[in-house]
This record gives structure tokens, sequence and C-alpha cells, in this order.
């Protein structure tokens, strides 16, 4: 009798794996012949929405790229792509809740980040850096002494500023905010001295600002960002289909298009992302 329970035990579980092989991302997505992503609103030039309340920018487009090979990769004659609006905060509970199946903004790769989710391949590299008012005379992070500096809270930024503060025994006051209209509105007030944020964001925020004049970046950054796309945790083909796609784009030089319409005004690549690029252009 004990040798029947076993024998029904081992097979009970050899049957359950194909089954829960097939209850990934992947197999949602051909069943419900739709994909959900992403995107987080104020992230320009890589995710926000433009007059029509649609999503745009260097990650969306990647994630659309993406969508477009997976539809390929399932057989599908076509596939729905739908946009969930998150925010700096939620970004990361939403694909590990399930609620989207990918995230298309500015999210740093992170070891901490990655005990949660999954990422793909690097999207984008940048650097920590600060807006301040062009009339200062701030030009390297020590210039903040006695100063305060806005921060998004929660972010890779704001751990990235606190210990750089902290290694170079600079005393500034952190001031948190939750969004980078907050923070460039603190600074326009001149309640703050300096906002902090990714190098290009900052860039973006500038350009989208009436007041983009009044403003500089410092000539130096605190840290280095590279951003990829949250998945889920755990789920290795489907990861592989989203590389499969980034490599595709990498690969082919592709990329090139993407990076030029959302940043090509502001200068080609830098020589780490260029790195980036080639090096994840892995053949299949």
């Amino acid at each position: 009798m004990k040798n029947w329970v076993l024998f029904f035990l081992a097979l009970t579980w050899v049957l359950a794996g194909p089954v829960s092989a097939q209850t990934g991302a992947l197999e949602k997505i051909r069943k419900q012949g739709a994909i959900t992503m992403g995107y987080v609103e104020g992230s320009a030039p890589f995710s926000f929405t433009d007059a029509g309340k649609q999503p745009q920018g260097y990650s969306v487009d990647l994630c659309r790229e993406i969508a477009s090979g997976i539809r390929a990769q399932l057989g599908l004659a076509s596939l729905e792509t739908r946009w969930v609006s998150l925010t700096i905060q939620n970004r990361l509970e939403a694909v590990k809740s399930g609620r989207v199946d990918i995230e298309c903004s500015t999210t740093t790769w992170t070891l901490s980040r990655q005990a949660d989710v999954d990422f793909s391949l690097i999207t984008f590299v940048d650097g920590g850096s600060i807006l301040t008012r062009v009339e200062s005379e701030a030009g390297r992070l020590s210039a903040f002494n006695g100063k305060r500096i806005a921060v998004i809270t929660g972010t890779t930024t704001e751990k990235a500023l606190r210990n750089s503060l902290a290694s170079r025994s600079i005393k500034a006051e952190v001031v948190t905010v939750r969004t980078r209209a907050a923070g460039l509105q603190l600074l326009d007030q001149r309640k703050v001295e300096g906002f902090a944020s990714d190098r290009i964001v900052l860039i973006g925020v500038v350009l989208t600002s009436k007041t983009q004049g009044a403003f500089k970046l410092l000539d130096e950054d605190f840290s280095v960002e590279p951003y990829a796309l949250a998945l889920p945790r755990g789920d290795a083909e489907y990861r592989l289909a989203v590389n499969r796609a980034l490599a595709r784009l990498y690969r082919t030089g592709d990329i090139q298009r993407i990076y030029d319409r959302w940043l090509g005004k502001l200068g080609p690549p830098s020589v780490l992302l260029s790195a980036a690029y080639f090096i994840q252009g892995l053949a299949e």
C-alpha cells in the first residue's frame, strides 16, 4: 500500500510539472490575447503621456517592441497592449503582485530590488545629479554643505544621495518629495537649493518646464543608475522572451532609431551606453 501511495504522489508531481510551466506570463498573455504594461507619468523622455493621454517615451517604445516580439513568438495574429499608469512608489509592487506584466519607465536595477522582481537586460545607463538655479555658484556636490536638496522618496537616488553626502561629510538637509513636479516646484520657489534625480530625467524635466532657462545641472554625478525593465520574479521563459526582443534591437542597431527619437537632441549615446548596447546584442 505504501508503494502505491508513493507512486501516486510521484505521478501527481510529474503531471503537475507541465501545468505549472504553463502558468507563467507568456501563457497568460496567450490566453488573454493581451499584455499589460505599466509606466510612470512625468518621467520624460522615458515615460510620459502625450496630449491624447497615450503613453510615450524611450522605455515605452522599448516595451512596444517587446510586445511585438512576444506576439510573433506566440504566433498570435494580434496582441492587445493594455497600459496602466503607476507611480514611482508602487511600480515594483505592481509587477510583484501581477497587476502588470512589465514596468516601462526609469527603474534602476539593484540587488535588493531583485529580491522582489526580475529585470531585463539593461536599457539605459544614467547617473544621479542635482538640478539647481542658474544663479547658484554650485558646481559640485560639496557646494551643498548647509543647504537643502529635494529628492523623490523611496528611490535609489535618495539612497545614493544620502550615502554620498555621508561619505563626504557634507551636512546638507535632504527634503523628500513624491514626484518630480513637486521637487521642481520647491526649487522654483527657492524652498530648496537643489533637486536630485537621474541626470537625463532632470534634463527632461527642464525641457518641459515653463521656466527651463532658470535651471542648470551640476558638473558631476554622484551615482551610476543602470535602468532595466522590471519583470515577474522566477519566470525564466518570459524573461527570455523580453530579452530576446531587446537583444535584437541592440544587435541590429535598431535601438538607434528609438534613441534618436527621444534622446537624440541631447547628443549621441554615452560611451557607457554604447558599450551596454554592444555587449548585450546577444546572438540567437
